[in-house]
């Protein structure tokens, strides 16, 4: 990974500041934006008065806000709705896009932040939008797309036909639970702090009931109520959420498995099919391809 010098933090700060404020005064219903960050760079708190389509193409992102914690591997999206704070911090180098929409209907007037596997069609029409009315290195599904439906069209016609597209296919996109929600502050904040540093599916309710003085039933009721989701289910979002960033590395798949404390690589593998509907070579395989 890239240094981060005091000098390259200052110029990745300017460089966020003149983007957001660019986009902030734009008039345009969607703008499209593309960027490639150094890892351990953390775009600090700030929010969007249009919704945010922000997809990694390579590397993994977090993302934080006061409702919980989002990480974003290779070939998926996050929605963040307007006006939510957030911050985004790269695991590790990333390359990313941004669609940005005005529009209050459809995905775009999601109220939750959303992690959305992304498709082959989206990530062709992002390139696409990107281009403005450049052919050179025009796929040829971007190609057929346009010649279908704009015959003798205008560069602005095309454009507005690409978004278009665009903004139908982030419509149709398969959601992910790659959402970890996180409590803000206090003694289960540093349980769950923990815990995704060393994560291990064996983890047990009594266990965590026990060290903040609870019952069984007690602490059940007020994981619950604290994060919106059973403890149970909490615990494998927060396994894969600690394996994503190392196997998007490169890391063999028995080690990680290994370290995230499964007996074997097919217990692994059936919690991760469950979480993102593929095995994780097949994952790891498709983000390389991608």
């Amino acid at each position: 990974m890239e240094k981060l010098t005091p000098a390259r933090l200052k110029a990745l700060d300017d460089d966020h500041l003149r983007n957001l404020s660019r986009m902030e005064q734009s008039n345009e219903d969607v703008l499209v934006h593309s960027s490639d960050i150094p890892g351990g760079y953390t775009v600090p708190p700030h929010r969007h008065r249009r919704t945010q389509f922000l997809c990694v193409f390579a590397g993994v992102v977090l993302v934080e806000t006061n409702r919980g914690r989002w990480m974003i591997p290779p070939g998926h999206a996050l929605l963040i709705p307007r006006g939510l704070e957030h911050s985004v911090d790269m695991v590790s180098d990333v390359s990313m896009r941004s669609v940005y929409i005005y529009s209050p209907e459809g995905r775009a007037a999601s109220l939750e932040p959303t992690v959305l596997e992304v498709t082959d069609l989206a990530r062709q029409l992002i390139a696409e939008a990107l281009k403005k009315g450049d052919d050179n290195g025009r796929t040829d599904l971007a190609r057929q797309l346009i010649a279908e439906a704009l015959k003798k069209g205008d560069d602005n016609g095309r454009t507005e036909l690409v978004m278009a597209l665009l903004l139908d296919e982030i419509g149709r996109l398969e959601e992910r639970r790659l959402g970890l929600p996180f409590p803000a502050s206090g003694r289960l904040a540093g349980l769950c702090r923990d815990f995704v540093e060393t994560p291990s599916p064996a983890a047990k309710i009594d266990d965590w009931a026990k060290r903040l003085n609870m019952s069984r039933r007690t602490f059940t009721r007020f994981f619950r109520e604290e994060m919106g989701i059973s403890f149970v289910t909490w615990r494998q979002q927060a396994c894969l959420f600690a394996c994503l960033p190392r196997l998007a590395a490169g890391e063999p798949v028995t080690r990680v498995a290994l370290d995230a404390g499964y007996e074997s690589v097919p217990a692994f593998t059936t919690m991760f099919k469950r979480m993102l509907g593929t095995s994780p070579r097949a994952y790891l395989t498709s983000r390389k391809a991608a």
